[in-house]
């Protein structure tokens, strides 16, 4: 997947479905509105949420905020990782689903091919724990795909669960649980659950890639490619050229860099989270001064 510090071009899309996932639940399941996303400079993103009632949450609070989000449970050595038993699906997973399936088809089958070979294709036929139902579905795959064989092979397999999803113990969501296990992102809950836990700083920059960990915008994550994100060496090259072309000392530096646009993410996230403590002025200077927090 990955080489040396190399990013996983393939790989990417899981985070662009992670951001729109996750950023939606943030805001319209629980309400937060101070959300700063940051790419982790490598292959993975942070979310810093900031408003006051997330950050005056208790450890048992962040921990409920995590497991309400995580999905995919278990670990290297559990095989199915994701279990719909349930008669009527929650409107977090429905509306989770409806992102993953907008994109199953370009990453698992096209980017991913998931079911490519007859190996790949035994490892997603064993998420199906109903054994008739698996019996059935693995006599239709004995047959040899000879061209798009994971898009063949997903036809067929998406055609027959349908048509079989009411006639087998636990068989209704199949497909749910398999496009989910393949998409669905996983969380690191020992981070969100923790209060004393270190955050990469925005614009701090990774160590092993030399990227810096830049802020994004969620509603244009399908725009950001971790590929163009600059090194630090690439932005001090492009600020010596900056101090030699532009004597305009009224401009700010970074402005002319290829950081313009993610200064701007973060400065609209910062003037927003500004607006909340307006009237609180007082109120912190006198904490300052008593030395109270």
């Amino acid at each position: 997947m990955l080489l040396g510090a190399d990013i996983c071009e393939k790989c990417w899309p899981l985070m662009q479905i992670a951001v729109k996932i996750l950023d939606r639940a943030l805001e319209e399941d629980f309400g937060f509105e101070h959300r700063l996303w940051v790419y982790s400079g490598r292959r993975g993103v942070h979310c810093w949420v900031c408003d006051e009632t997330a950050r005056k949450l208790s450890q048992n609070g962040r921990t409920a905020v995590a497991e309400y989000l995580s999905l995919v449970k278990g670990g290297e050595n559990q095989n199915k990782k994701i279990s719909l038993d349930t008669s009527t699906l929650h409107p977090f997973i429905s509306h989770s689903l409806e992102i993953v399936k907008a994109r199953f088809d370009e990453y698992a089958v096209k980017k991913q091919d998931f079911l490519g070979d007859e190996e790949k294709q035994k490892k997603v036929l064993s998420l199906i724990t109903d054994e008739k139902l698996r019996s059935l579905l693995e006599a239709n795959f004995q047959k040899e795909f000879h061209a798009d064989v994971s898009k063949t092979a997903w036809d067929v397999m998406k055609q027959f669960l349908e048509d079989n999803k009411n006639k087998s113990k636990g068989g209704k969501y199949v497909l749910e649980e398999i496009m989910l296990q393949y998409c669905y992102p996983r969380l690191d809950v020992n981070v969100s659950k923790g209060v004393n836990h270190l955050l990469k700083s925005p614009f701090c920059v990774h160590p092993k890639t030399g990227r810096v960990c830049v802020p994004i915008d969620p509603k244009k994550i399908d725009e950001f490619d971790p590929m163009a994100v600059p090194t630090i060496s690439e932005i001090l090259e492009e600020l010596n050229s900056v101090e030699k072309e532009d004597a305009n000392k009224k401009t700010k530096e970074f402005n002319k860099t290829s950081l313009k646009e993610c200064t701007q993410v973060f400065e609209r996230f910062v003037k927003k989270l500004e607006e909340t403590w307006k009237g609180k002025g007082k109120m912190i200077e006198q904490s300052d001064m008593t030395m109270e927090f």
